[in-house]
């Protein structure tokens, strides 16, 4: 999930620096909620990931 808000953020810096602003805002709107998703993900993997261990 990282890696594909990675992806579209540098898609969207390239479509930027050539001009293409609606392509760029929603590639970089994409990047931004995949980023918080991935953030939710790994916060709930290391709070349920610890309480089965224990």
């Amino acid at each position: 999930m990282l890696r594909w808000s990675i992806t579209f953020f540098v898609v969207a810096l390239v479509a930027a620096v050539f001009g293409f602003a609606g392509i760029a805002g929603a590639a970089a709107g994409i990047a931004k909620i995949l980023f918080f998703v991935f953030l939710i993900l790994f916060a709930l993997s290391l709070v349920f990931g610890r309480s089965a261990v224990a």
